[in-house]
């Protein structure tokens, strides 16, 4: 895949980062990236455009813009984008790998440990400080973001249409994502003052010097999809020689592939039809499960998906095919893993030349103008959500007729959550302590008020 991709010398006035180096940072935000796609996409543009300066405001924006359009987890997509970037197919593997790696260690520990002994509760304990900072980091990344992506009213009028949408009217992701995009291509070519998007050109800044242009072309796009699609089936297959392809390992295989390439919104739009076929089609987990697996996956870091991991997991542990139920287990992990985020790279190699020839396009460049102020609007949203159910207790619904939004149990507010989210947004906001150490600050506070028996 990496035959006709080159990199372009990086000016003297920009140190364009090594590979080692890359890597180590992409291992970095892999272990840090807690809080789902808000928290991360806030840690990658943190680490990678503010601080390191690897990529500039328009590149990072454009790539994310792409990912939002695509079906899986576009955190870990926007990680393998930037890398491929960075340091063609080589770093796009790397960085999509590291990104998913650390949760993926971390999911299949705990689902191994959930499996012997059926208990979450210590989990709690554990992250109770952590989902606080997240939410700290989320939000300044919605006001860091918002700053930079809401130059005009009318970008500003979408971003608050996008959030009523998906936070009030329940209107499905992709549905506002499409939306803005048809908007913002029409309003470009009728004014283009409205959303104001600047014409890309090949380096917009000295960030940009040295970042991969490969030319699209029909071969390369054969070559990249016949790789990618055998790589996908090779351990179903692999299993289903050794096996049988009658075992749980093909269910499981065909299953998560299917939801591999029709999981547009994230994850929480699929967790409920994943929950619903767990437990009634496939029977592989029993009632209030999924809800375990998801406060497992709300808590470690890396993309949410990574909570089907642990379905495949207790799926293998549980019909093990002959096999030891734990070695059955980690390998219905792992393959669920692998059947999730194979696709994932497969769009990027595949669409990232397209859209890195189409940066040049005024109209599409107003389409995306348009998502990317669509996408403040739906961090927000995702924000406001995890700041209910990190603040209080229990979160109802307010009806409002025609519509139905979430709303707190005011008497059920956790005064110790908002106080480590006050700490963590001092550290972020007033000290300007870095992600890791506001991480573990608030994460050694939050054990503290737990064993103490305050929280």
């Amino acid at each position: 895949m990496s035959g006709t991709e080159a990199v372009v010398p990086a000016r003297a006035v920009q140190a364009h980062p090594t590979f080692a180096e890359a890597a180590k940072v992409w291992a970095t935000i892999g272990v840090l990236s807690f809080g789902g796609p808000a928290g991360q996409i806030a840690l990658m543009h943190r680490t990678l455009v503010e601080e390191r300066k690897w990529i500039s405001e328009p590149r990072f924006l454009h790539a994310l813009n792409f990912c939002m359009l695509l079906p899986g987890p576009e955190a870990q997509q926007l990680a393998t984008y930037v890398g491929w970037l960075l340091h063609g197919t080589r770093g796009g593997l790397v960085a999509g790998t590291l990104f998913v790696v650390p949760g993926l260690v971390v999911i299949l520990v705990l689902s191994a440990l959930y499996a012997a002994f059926h208990d979450t509760v210590w989990l709690d304990t554990l992250f109770f400080g952590l989902k606080a900072a997240v939410l700290a980091i989320v939000f300044e990344a919605v006001l860091r973001i918002g700053r930079r992506a809401l130059k005009t009213r009318t970008a500003v009028a979408i971003a608050v249409v996008a959030f009523v949408a998906i936070f009030v009217l329940g209107v499905p992701f992709p549905v506002i994502v499409i939306g803005a995009g048809i908007f913002g291509y029409a309003a470009t070519r009728l004014s283009p003052a409205l959303l104001a998007p600047s014409s890309p050109v090949v380096s917009d800044t000295p960030a940009d010097a040295g970042l991969t242009r490969v030319e699209p072309t029909l071969g390369r796009a054969l070559k990249v999809s016949a790789l990618s699609l055998l790589l996908w089936a090779a351990p179903a297959v692999l299993l289903g020689l050794l096996l049988g392809f009658d075992t749980v390992f093909t269910d499981i295989a065909m299953f998560f592939s299917w939801l591999a390439v029709v999981t547009f919104g994230g994850a929480y739009a699929v967790l409920a039809y994943v929950a619903d076929a767990a437990v009634i089609a496939f029977g592989w987990l029993a009632p209030g499960e999924m809800l375990d697996g998801l406060a497992m996956a709300e808590t470690t870091p890396g993309p949410l998906i990574i909570v089907l991991s642990f379905v495949g997991f207790m799926a293998a542990f549980r019909e093990a095919a002959g096999l030891d139920p734990m070695a059955a287990g980690l390998i219905g992990g792992l393959l669920t893993a692998w059947v999730t985020f194979v696709p994932s790279f497969l769009w990027i190699f595949l669409g990232a030349p397209y859209m890195e020839r189409l940066r040049g396009n005024r109209n599409l460049a107003g389409a995306l103008a348009a998502i990317t102020a669509a996408v403040v609007g739906v961090i927000l949203n995702l924000a406001v959500w995890l700041g209910l159910h990190v603040l209080f207790r229990e979160v109802g619904v307010l009806d409002l007729g025609i519509a139905g939004m979430p709303w707190p149990v005011w008497p059920t507010l956790d005064p110790w959550s908002l106080g480590l989210m006050l700490v963590a947004g001092v550290a972020l906001f007033r000290f300007h302590l870095g992600v890791p150490a506001t991480l573990g600050v608030c994460a050694v506070l939050g054990v503290a008020i737990r064993v103490a028996g305050l929280g």
